[in-house]
């Protein structure tokens, strides 16, 4: 009896009543394959199970599947599904939990074979898209998460501020004549660092007081218009190139909210790159694309633009790279680190998301917002 393994497309032949060397074909699949004896105990894995689960096929030899897992009682299920001959094969997908380890999102196939010694065979390839999805989610969740925490923050720092400097301003009108001179210096200094406090939490609060006006945009307008600000506050030493798709239509959207978005993150990739401006080989690239059926935010878009800002800098710090869209987190001395937080705020208003991918000599910021 010759059964079928899938991969993808691709259909393979097996004869399972000889010895499991000629399995060998399965060992250059991109999927992991697995074969579980009669107890669900694995008596095979290809390499690509092997760094799928983590763990070498020596490890993974005689264990039960099923233990691998937190919630591996519903694979057990399927097994016996399988050898009871309820179905010849099986189709989910799957979150398989794991025990101090990152779950795994796939699509699992599950195949019954007419062999009573090793009656079951596995395939799992990683599900790319729910994954995608659910890092999507999990960033949305906590962008919105942060706002609330610093909106909240805001206004509670924001009342006292206004009562500290006006009490400052009183003490200095109450002090005595001479000791006025003396004194100043320090009531002074409670003033203009309450003011200080004061613009930052007014920058804080500012992407939900600003008016979202919508309009027709020409995205390439927009980046030529960073272009023009960025190179003029950087005329040597930097090179800005333009890589544009044409044919991108123009879109409903708010016009100023974009051009602060593109020029944040313009601004700081080239702020990052002052070793490459003293060099002259400073880069940043300005790519439009656009993509068809995708899922942003849980929703299907038949169009949307891709935008790409990237430069060639030495990336962003190992340390901070997951949180760079969180408020006040900068990888500059003197950053205020609001840049990036204000730009991702603006993009969500578009029903978009942003992106962002860094190692030494490139970091790409992906800005992807609906057309259709």
């Amino acid at each position: 009896m010759r059964n079928k393994v899938a991969d993808g497309d691709l259909f393979l032949s097996v004869n399972l009543k000889t010895s499991l060397s000629s399995l060998a074909g399965l060992d250059l699949l991109s999927s992991a394959v697995i074969l579980l004896d009669a107890k669900a105990r694995i008596v095979y894995a290809n390499p690509s199970a092997e760094s799928l689960l983590g763990s070498s096929v020596k490890a993974l030899m005689d264990h039960k599947f099923s233990d691998l897992f937190v919630n591996g009682d519903e694979l057990l299920t399927v097994f016996f599904q399988a050898v009871g001959h309820q179905f010849e094969d099986k189709r989910q997908d799957l979150k398989l939990e794991r025990l101090g380890r990152e779950s795994l999102q796939v699509h699992c196939v599950v195949t019954a074979l007419d062999n009573p010694e090793t009656p079951v065979l596995i395939e799992l390839r990683e599900n790319v898209q729910q994954i995608k999805l659910d890092r999507e989610e999990r960033i949305l969740d906590q962008s919105k998460a942060n706002k609330e925490l610093v909106r909240n923050l805001a206004h509670e720092i924001k009342n006292p501020l206004g009562g500290i400097r006006g009490a400052a301003q009183l003490l200095e009108l109450e002090l005595p004549e001479r000791q006025l001179k003396e004194l100043r210096e320090y009531t002074q200094v409670i003033i203009k660092e309450a003011d200080r406090l004061q613009t930052l939490v007014d920058r804080l609060l500012a992407p939900n007081r600003l008016p979202h006006i919508v309009g027709n945009v020409n995205i390439h307008e927009v980046c030529e218009r960073v272009r023009s600000l960025i190179m003029a506050e950087f005329p040597v030493g930097l090179e800005i190139t333009r890589d544009y798709d044409l044919s991108i239509p123009e879109f409903r959207g708010d016009h100023e909210q974009l051009i602060q978005t593109v020029l944040n993150i313009a601004h700081n990739a080239a702020q990052a790159l002052d070793q490459q401006i003293l060099n002259g080989n400073a880069q940043i690239i300005f790519k439009t694309r656009v993509v068809r059926q995708i899922t942003l935010a849980k929703v299907r878009h038949r169009l949307a633009l891709d935008l790409h800002i990237t430069d060639n800098g030495p990336g962003i710090p190992a340390d901070i790279r997951h949180r760079i869209f969180y408020p006040l987190v900068s990888g500059r001395d003197g950053g205020s680190g609001l840049g990036l937080t204000l730009a991702q705020t603006f993009v969500e208003q578009h029903q978009g998301v942003i992106e962002c991918e860094s190692e030494p000599g490139c970091t790409d910021f992906r800005i992807l917002i609906p057309l259709l």
